[in-house]
């Protein structure tokens, strides 16, 4: 019951206002002096700096905007220029509150999916907390990494970090452009003025909504284009890989527990196949049990995300498919991350 209503509010972010976000402003007016307070309080006792470059990847709303591929891209370009990057994250919705190091074999409900989905592409080291300083501690201890990324984060403000990225879905955007709870918001649009990447997934949403008086200003600033790239289809059981237009005009089950799992059943229908939609909360934890009714039908494929396969390896069949996805950036925002890199380490205290 808890859920359904939880995805109902989610859901009324990105529709006409309702009723119920209306009676939710008391809440989000007590969200907004929190955070008010909370800013306050790390203005008066200074964050946590460290002696590497520290890379926060995050964005002002709830909900998944392509943080995830971009931290993979991130990790394998600066191990391409020489770094050792390290990688910190949360761990979100993981069953424990340990703080631990990620490998890919690691179980996605003992560290979260994000996680063990990046270890898996880059290979670095990573580590899950609850404190991100914590993370940082660990990584730099029992790791030779020079550089520090931050999946999510951006309002974790107990650690300095040098270089900040803002990740946007530009189809949802920014929802009703409330706070939390009545709308998507973790902090006002105005937030963007002070990163120093705005990242879109998918064409630019700044100069689109330019009109809108406080996003006028944030036009101006340089604004990137994360591009997804959909790699073969690949058999979560035998590694067998098919593509896209193998299965055109074709049924097939489409699994998604994502941010926006529209994106997914849109992608997977823009290619032609016949789509039944099954969507599932983001970081959900699959059990067999969830999927029973489209594994009665074996001969229809199931296909999911690559981050929600990695929690379906114990009881996946032949029927399931994943689909995995490289991120492409401009050679212009590679340039300007490593220049920057370059800055912050000359910053960075001995």
């Amino acid at each position: 019951m808890l859920r359904k209503l939880k995805q109902k509010i989610e859901a009324s972010w990105y529709q006409p206002i309702r009723w119920w976000n209306i009676l939710l402003l008391p809440l989000s007016c007590l969200f907004i002096f929190l955070s008010l307070l909370r800013r306050l309080y790390y203005h008066c006792v200074p964050p946590k700096k460290f002696n590497v470059p520290i890379i926060v990847v995050g964005n002002i709303t709830v909900g998944g905007t392509g943080k995830t591929p971009l931290v993979i891209y991130l990790a394998q370009l600066l191990q391409q220029h020489g770094y050792r990057p390290g990688i910190i994250s949360r761990g979100y919705a993981r069953n424990s509150q340990d703080c631990v190091l990620v490998t890919a074999q690691s179980d996605p409900a003992h560290v979260g999916d994000e996680p063990v989905l990046i270890a898996q592409r880059t290979q670095v080291p990573i580590v899950v907390c609850r404190k991100r300083v914590v993370a940082v501690k660990k990584l730099l201890t029992e790791y030779d990494c020079n550089i520090i990324i931050s999946d999510d984060g951006l309002q974790h403000y107990a650690l300095a970090r040098d270089i900040e990225i803002a990740v946007i879905d530009t189809t949802r955007r920014f929802g009703n452009g409330w706070r939390l709870p009545a709308g998507p918001l973790r902090e006002a649009v105005s937030r963007l003025k002070h990163v120093d990447f705005i990242v879109a997934n998918g064409q630019a949403v700044l100069t689109k909504l330019a009109k809108l008086a406080k996003l006028a200003k944030l036009a101006k600033l340089a604004e990137y284009e994360l591009k997804l790239k959909f790699d073969d289809l690949v058999n979560i059981r035998s590694a067998e890989k098919k593509t896209l237009a193998d299965w055109r005009n074709k049924k097939v089950f489409a699994v998604a527990g994502i941010g926006n799992n529209q994106r997914f059943f849109d992608l997977l229908t823009g290619h032609g196949l016949c789509v039944i939609p099954h969507a599932f909360p983001d970081h959900y934890a699959y059990q067999i049990t969830d999927l029973q009714k489209l594994l009665a039908e074996p001969k229809i494929p199931i296909i999911m995300t690559e981050k929600d396969a990695v929690k379906c390896t114990d009881f996946a069949t032949e029927q399931f498919w994943y689909l995995p996805v490289t991120t492409e950036m401009s050679p212009e925002f590679d340039q300007e991350i490593l220049t920057k890199c370059v800055g912050a380490t000359r910053r960075s205290p001995s």
